[in-house]
């Protein structure tokens, strides 16, 4: 999920979500470990040690997930298509059968087939996205507050 997904929730205050942010909180973790940067260089420094520190990552995201999320907005572009978070959390979210609503402005032919497998809704925009949101649990906000990934 990248940034501007908290800013189109936590602007309607009526959904009372609460927004947890992989790239956000990761970039805090690290800045903590690693307060001069440096870390992608730890991968060809201390390979055993980056794998430590990615898997704090992983545990993390994945408690996050498992414990705290109701569900996943996943926003799918070159960049994720590059890595493997992403592909992880959603298919964590997928296995706890928490729904997962995908942004992506590429073609669904272009995303792996995996992700689709994982997702519960494609939307082609966050306006798209914020609609269908409002819709759906704007009424359920005003028992209950929902915290997403």
């Amino acid at each position: 999920m990248r940034g501007r997904t908290g800013g189109l929730i936590s602007k309607h205050k009526n959904l009372k979500h609460a927004v947890f942010n992989t790239t956000r909180e990761s970039q805090r973790y690290l800045s903590r470990r690693f307060p001069s940067g440096g870390f992608r260089n730890l991968k060809h420094e201390n390979v055993q040690r980056f794998k430590e520190i990615v898997r704090d990552i992983v545990d993390l995201d994945s408690r996050e997930i498992a414990h705290r999320t109701d569900y996943v907005i996943c926003y799918w572009d070159e960049s994720a298509q590059r890595g493997a978070g992403t592909k992880g959390e959603v298919t964590i979210a997928r296995f706890l059968q928490k729904p997962v609503y995908l942004v992506s402005e590429m073609k669904e032919e272009e995303i792996p087939g995996w992700v689709l497998g994982c997702t519960t809704n494609v939307f082609r925009s966050f306006r798209e996205l914020e609609k269908f949101l409002l819709e759906k649990y704007a009424v359920d906000a005003r028992k209950k507050s929902t915290r997403l990934r």
